[in-house]
């Protein structure tokens, strides 16, 4: 018995699918951060969470480059330390908490592939890289927001 394809017959060169959606994290990703400095207390960081609605951000040294990242996890823990030493958060620097080893994404990563960096890594945010230089943020509220967008569009 012979196999019969529903799939219509193939344009000669349309081996590639082309999408009608942007896939790229540079598209989905927020451009516009909160970031913070080495020097800055912990206090400062928590208090510009609370104000600009955010979980964490880029830790930039003087010169703009990406030295770290700190997140609400990280001031979990000073938070519990004060706690434990009876000492006030005041006087702690954003360095001491912050995470120094970023995992990082480059500008023109697919969705999909920046979909996978996330779940191996367990991470809620990635800074994204283009020339090692900081260009924006993408969460993954950002890779669910555009696969929701990308799964509505008709594919050629």
């Amino acid at each position: 018995m012979a196999i019969k394809s529903f799939q219509g017959v193939r344009l000669k060169g349309a081996s590639k699918k082309e999408y009608d959606a942007p896939i790229l994290v540079e598209d989905y990703m927020t451009k516009k951060l909160v970031t913070f400095t080495p020097e800055q207390s912990i206090l400062e960081v928590m208090e510009s969470f609370a104000k600009n609605h955010i979980s964490g951000g880029p830790v930039m040294d003087k010169n703009g480059f990406l030295v770290g990242i700190i997140s609400e996890a990280d001031c979990m823990k000073q938070i519990s330390e004060s706690r434990y030493f009876n000492q006030p958060i005041l006087d702690k620097s954003v360095e001491k908490y912050m995470t120094k080893n970023v995992q990082t994404i480059p500008h023109d990563m697919s969705i999909f592939d920046a979909a996978g960096v996330f779940d191996k890594h367990n991470r809620r945010r990635l800074p994204v890289m283009k020339s090692d230089i900081l260009v924006g943020q993408i969460s993954r509220k950002d890779i669910v927001v555009a696969a929701l967008k990308l799964s509505a569009q008709n594919w050629k």
